[in-house]
């Protein structure tokens, strides 16, 4: 039998499954995904039960598994969201979905009570984003449905319940907590003093760091269980045990963060109005974070070019750096105000005439200039106050040869990579337990890096 670790990686759209073998190479991996349902609000969310009778179901098939000797288990999931549990340990809500509007009235109440915004964010490391902090979804629940919060025994981050159905054990996870939760003080390393005022520090459990585990034992078979990770943080895993000298890791998707595992000092006003916050890694400590809606537009933009100029709406994977079409562009504005705002808000691109370009190639490398335009200021965020050399480019713009191209030029003195780390959550909740399961030394090639340079000496 092939000995391996299971790793559950839970995003919101698609749910996997993946066995690592002792080399950390991907032997088995299944998808599904869930049609959404509604809260009491009617609002969409996660099938909870959905969700947790495919992992209870997937758990136990692989426990009498014929091929593989599954030795641990361990879950990558998004953050925000959390579970709350009755003294039966059965969820009493629904799993709200983060994107929910948070109520106006309810939101000044707590800011009023607790210093304002600005104090609050700075001393979390969380900009105030409604549901997105994820602890106030508990403060909601204790003013709005009273009867159910008394009734909550935990709340539990996604991951650690997800981790819960597989151990039985329950646990805060230091990934999760440490997210833009508001929950943490990270000047102080503890929950925040308004989770005390409110009564709330009685109904998490305890917590721990990243690599702790459970051993349960069934049919003579012993398993090392993980309590679960934040998926941002599980993705920085790889890169931190790769590479000890200074970097940045720059998480290209829908957002696109720039986490500096070595910068830790504390977010500035300036940093928290220009959507900079601080995730904690699974060892505990601050890693500084700026993001940036990047994602989003250029798939909104990549709509809008392909029915101007009559192209498939993946056209754009066609099309490769030209230099003479760089050395063309129009002039690339910054359009980030001093309070930062523009960071989650379209670049100069959604204001250009499509008809002032004369082909779709040309428009689209106007487009990534532009979009690179803000996502260097957005990274310069985190960049200040480490010896930082290198910059490692994943996820999807790291595909992308006018990105990287103009990422480096922008760039200079510092080495710009793009990153290959198949399925990097998974294989960073994988490794955070490493040494619970695997008697062989980390691996050294786990990352497979291509470097970039400037387009030329003129542009």
């Amino acid at each position: 039998m092939v000995q391996t670790i299971a790793i559950f990686d839970i995003g919101k759209t698609n749910k996997k499954l993946l066995l690592f073998n002792e080399q950390y190479k991907i032997v088995h991996e299944e998808s599904v995904k869930f049609e959404e349902t509604t809260d009491e609000d009617g609002f969409a969310c996660e099938d909870l039960d959905a969700l947790s009778k495919w992992i209870w179901q997937k758990h136990w098939e692989l426990a009498v598994h014929k091929l593989y000797d599954v030795k641990a288990v361990n879950i990558s999931a998004y953050g925000a969201s959390m579970v709350h549990l009755n003294d039966f340990y059965k969820p009493l809500t629904p799993l709200y979905n983060y994107l929910k509007p948070y109520p106006e009235e309810l939101k000044q109440r707590f800011y009023k009570t607790y210093g304002g915004e600005s104090l609050i964010a700075k001393q979390t490391a969380s900009p105030v984003l409604g549901n997105l902090n994820s602890g106030m979804q508990l403060y909601r629940l204790k003013y709005e449905q009273p009867k159910i919060y008394e009734q909550i025994k935990y709340a539990l981050h996604l991951p650690q319940y997800l981790s819960f159905i597989i151990s039985s054990r329950t646990a805060s996870d230091i990934t999760s907590v440490g997210c833009h939760t508001q929950l943490w003080d990270f000047k102080k390393h503890t929950y925040h003093k308004w989770v005390y005022d409110e009564g709330m520090r009685t109904k998490f459990a305890p917590i721990y760091r990243g690599d702790k585990i459970v051993n349960i034992t069934s049919d003579s078979r012993k398993t090392a269980i993980g309590i679960g990770l934040h998926d941002s943080s599980a993705a920085l895993i790889p890169y931190l045990t790769a590479f000890t000298e200074a970097f940045i890791l720059l998480s290209t998707g829908t957002w696109c963060i720039s986490l500096n595992p070595f910068n830790h000092s504390l977010l500035t006003d300036l940093e928290l109005h220009q959507d900079c916050l601080c995730y904690l890694s699974y060892h505990g400590t601050p890693v500084k974070a700026s993001r940036l809606f990047a994602g989003y537009e250029h798939e909104q933009q990549i709509k809008r070019l392909a029915a101007h100029f009559n192209k498939a709406h993946n056209y754009f994977t066609t099309v490769a750096c030209d230099e003479k079409i760089l050395n063309k562009l129009q002039p690339v504005k910054d359009v980030t105000g001093t309070d930062g705002s523009a960071m989650v808000q379209q670049s100069n691109f959604s204001r250009r005439d499509l008809n002032d370009f004369a082909d779709y190639e040309t428009a689209y490398h106007q487009l990534i200039a532009d979009i690179i335009a803000q996502q260097v200021r957005s990274t310069k965020l985190v960049l200040s106050g480490s010896p930082v050399k290198r910059i490692f480019v994943d996820g999807g713009f790291s595909k992308n040869p006018i990105y990287m191209h103009l990422l480096a030029e922008n760039f200079s003195g510092i080495e710009v990579y793009a990153a290959t780390v198949p399925q990097a959550s998974a294989l960073g909740a994988a490794l955070a337990i490493h040494h619970q399961w695997n008697r062989n030394p980390l691996p050294d090639n786990i990352i497979e890096l291509k470097l970039y340079g400037k387009v030329s000496s003129e542009w």
